[in-house]
């Protein structure tokens, strides 16, 4: 019997206009990074951690593959949620020694989503799966289901995407995660932490141009949903190591003077002028803790690679009943 199920509350064009109208008006340009994310977008997206420069993926599946029974051990009993899943294979080991009652996806590319969760259905056919195509960062709530009735949730946020988002927007996320996860809830993310700038650049510009393209796609879809007319030739990618704010900023550079109509309004680029596709804020454990206390989480366990490029860390509510693990 088929156990994995869907359900669809992506942005309407509406909604999407709105945002990117904003993102527009804003200085520097920008726009959400899940704008990233339609199919073929993700298809990208998951050729970029298969590139020799990017090794984030592949850090963190074997971190998570050695440690999953400890992993599990912490996080006890519950519903496993995923915020941005995506392809859904790192879970693969936590599914495993955790058993939870049940894994829920959530993502904003629905076609990838589902393809992710029916294949996850069948490598555990014992856990019910259910995938929410949604934009997570402002889902007021879970959507009412059976499978999440009176059940305990655990959190799964890995690949570092919290660096996604600005220091005051992370903030607010992990704050919404305690929301949708609840007092007693869980949360285990990933942290992408500081390293030498040669690594950081060429991570996010491989050689192989895939950063480049995944980029450069955003227009495209633009183009497609939004009736833009943007020509992606008449822009270049930049990926840049920002020191002062810990941070790499992805762009795209307009080439030359030029206007775009997009959404039914026209907009002017300067030559030079960028359109920041995202940034990735990178974290050592103290600075992560920090910002995880001022959105009323604590830390109860770490656990990170030989080399330290990563961290796992397990949080609890700071108001929670639960005494903290002293391990």
């Amino acid at each position: 019997m088929r156990r994995q199920q869907l359900i669809d509350l992506h942005p309407q064009p509406a909604d999407m206009a709105q945002l990117v109208s904003e993102g527009m008006a804003s200085d520097p340009r920008r726009l959400p990074a899940w704008l990233l994310y339609d199919a073929e977008g993700s298809r990208l997206f998951e050729a970029i951690g298969e590139q020799p420069e990017y090794g984030l993926t592949r850090i963190e599946t074997a971190l998570l593959e050695a440690r999953s029974p400890e992993l599990a051990a912490a996080l006890g009993p519950g519903v496993l949620v995923e915020f941005g899943a995506g392809n859904a294979r790192k879970v693969g080991p936590l599914l495993t020694a955790l058993r939870p009652a049940a894994y829920v996806a959530l993502d904003i590319s629905g076609n990838h989503l589902d393809a992710a969760c029916r294949a996850l259905q069948e490598r555990h056919p014992s856990v019910p799966v259910l995938g929410i195509c949604c934009d997570y960062t402002r889902l007021e709530e879970l959507p009412p289901h059976p499978l999440l009735n009176g059940q305990r949730l655990l959190g799964f946020y890995p690949g570092g995407s919290l660096g996604n988002f600005d220091p005051p927007e992370a903030r607010l996320l992990l704050r919404q995660f305690a929301r949708l996860l609840g007092r007693d809830g869980r949360l285990l993310i990933g942290i992408d932490q500081p390293k030498a700038v040669d690594r950081l650049e060429a991570a996010y510009d491989d050689r192989a141009g895939i950063s480049a393209a995944f980029a450069l796609n955003l227009l495209r879809r633009l183009n497609r949903d939004l009736a833009g007319d943007f020509d992606p030739a008449a822009f270049r990618y930049r990926a840049r190591w920002q020191p002062d704010r810990s941070r790499i900023e992805m762009a795209l550079v307009s080439r030359r003077p030029q206007q775009v109509r997009l959404a039914g309004r026209t907009w002017m680029f300067a030559e030079g002028e960028p359109l920041i596709t995202e940034y990735s804020y990178k974290y050592t454990a103290a600075a992560f803790l920090q910002l995880a206390g001022e959105a009323g989480w604590h830390g109860t366990a770490r656990w990170s690679d030989p080399a330290g490029d990563l961290s796992l860390h397990l949080l609890r509510q700071a108001d929670s009943e639960a005494a903290p693990d002293r391990r």
